[in-house]
């Protein structure tokens, strides 16, 4: 397609050349001479005529087909350069504001009222938008090539996720190795709890992920530590210090890390391991690709929760180098007749208040159970907030959720709970894990009906302010 620009900068001629080069065929026209001569001599096609008559266009060969660009600076005469291009029978006029304009919309408001079919556009807009983003990848190019080399002599390698790994930290781990340049041999995945909800046991045997089961204190033996998907408050004092950590989570004190990547605004960490391995144009296997498309999807909710733009952005460049078939059976060990007991047993025993459904489902032999749970009655009509717990390996282990537009998920267990164990998350999504005993000591020896009385009343309470308001109880 033929395209012609008026300008008036030699700055603004050679980055239109640049950006319309090869996809169009671009002629310049410019007002002074000796920038026509210096431009001609470096190669660009450019003429120096005025730009306010007519005949300048008829010379050009302008149609109604041709793209004319005009540089807007300010200048008086931009309107008669318009009329000129129109006399000359072009239609498709480009108005492109730059230099000293600071109220764009006012200009185009102004052209566009004598003008009605001009296209004006913003320089600063159209390039500020690419200009972060260039600038964004070039600082996470550099954060990814200072650690490559801090892991790059390193003969044992260990990345850490946390226990009982979820789609996210399985495929992160993926990334990251991918990232070091690393095989499974060289760099070995591992959790001190292992795999064991269904979905994630046929992703890890579907994509042949080998997760190692190790103890908090065999950490030490590796020369190089990184953890993904989680930080080291999450070990509970038993990891204090790591080379590198990759997070989506809200960051965390307490520990000291080499290098860290912690955007708690994003979705899933494999959101981040996709810029980082785009920022070093690393190739990106097909089975690491669908694990990090299918942890994507996992952690949003399939872009219902915690999502935004850049999650959007990661899922559409993994979606044509994934096997989406091999994700689909992945989705397909979702319902269980073990996790359905647990439904019933939360229907059985739950309370609904104000749109909160809180229960108690006792002794778990499998914490994923309570997450399940939690998001399953999230999809119920009326209910905004869900918070359920139950009793793992002498902790009490508590998910909640909510729609993400009230107050904090994250907020409501700090408040509560992280004065005895551990707690946190984001506004639609957190965790809280308790001691037995310390939850005892706190709240009393509470039964099961007790239970989801007492935390239901905190969440009301959470979420009033101590404003008044009908809380009474009823059978969910």
């Amino acid at each position: 397609m033929r395209c012609l620009a008026v300008c008036q900068s030699e700055l603004v001629i050679r980055m239109l050349d640049e950006i319309l080069l090869p996809s169009f065929e671009v002629d310049f026209i410019v007002e002074s001479k000796p920038l026509a001569r210096r431009l001609h001599e470096a190669g660009t096609a450019v003429v120096a005529a005025d730009p306010r008559r007519t005949d300048t266009y008829l010379k050009a060969d302008v149609t109604p087909g041709t793209c004319v660009i005009i540089e807007d600076s300010g200048r008086r005469s931009l309107k008669k350069i318009i009329e000129a291009i129109g006399d000359a029978g072009g239609t498709l006029i480009y108005v492109l504001g730059v230099g000293s304009l600071t109220d764009f919309r006012k200009r185009e408001e102004e052209l566009k009222s004598q003008f009605r079919e001009l296209n004006y556009l913003a320089l600063s807009e159209l390039f500020g938008g690419p200009l972060l983003t260039e600038f964004s990848r070039s600082i996470t190019r550099l954060k990814v090539q200072q650690y490559q080399r801090l892991f790059q002599d390193a003969d044992r390698v260990l990345i850490l996720l946390h226990n009982d790994p979820d789609p996210d930290a399985l495929a992160s781990g993926l990334a990251l190795r991918n990232v070091l340049r690393r095989t499974k041999q060289t760099a070995i995945i591992a959790a001190i709890q292992g795999v064991t909800r269904p979905e994630n046991l046929r992703m890890v045997n579907l994509l042949d992920i080998q997760v190692e089961s190790i103890a908090a204190a065999q950490v030490n033996e590796f020369e190089r530590v990184a953890m993904v998907d989680v930080q080291p408050h999450y070990f509970m004092g038993a990891i204090n210090h790591v080379d590198l950590v990759i997070d989506h989570h809200p960051e965390q004190p307490g520990y000291s890390a080499v290098y860290k990547d912690i955007r708690p605004d994003y979705g899933s960490t494999s959101t981040i391991l996709t810029e980082h391995l785009r920022a070093v144009d690393a190739n990106i296997s097909e089975r690491t690709a669908t694990a990090m498309l299918y942890a994507i999807k996992s952690d949003t909710l399939f872009f219902n929760r915690q999502a935004n733009r850049v999650d959007i952005e990661a899922f559409s460049y993994l979606y044509p180098l994934a096997d989406a078939a091999l994700i689909r059976k992945m989705e397909g060990a979702e319902i269980t007749m073990d996790r359905l007991e647990y439904v019933l047993t939360a229907k059985q025993n739950g309370r609904l208040s104000e749109q909160v459904f809180c229960a108690f489902l006792g002794t778990s032999p499998r914490e994923d159970f309570i997450p399940y749970v939690a998001d399953f009655y999230l999809q119920l009509e009326n209910v905004k907030w869900t918070i359920i717990a139950g009793i793992v390996n002498d902790s009490i282990v508590m998910s909640v959720r909510n729609l993400g537009y009230q107050r904090n998920a994250g907020e409501f267990v700090r408040k509560y709970f992280a004065d005895i164990g551990s707690a946190g998350g984001h506004r639609a999504m957190a965790k809280a894990v308790v001691p037995l005993a310390a939850f005892r000591q706190k709240f009393g020896n509470l039964q099961a009906e007790g239970f989801t009385e007492r935390v239901l009343s905190m969440a009301i309470e959470f979420l009033h302010e101590h404003q008044p308001g009908d809380r009474k109880l009823v059978k969910a």
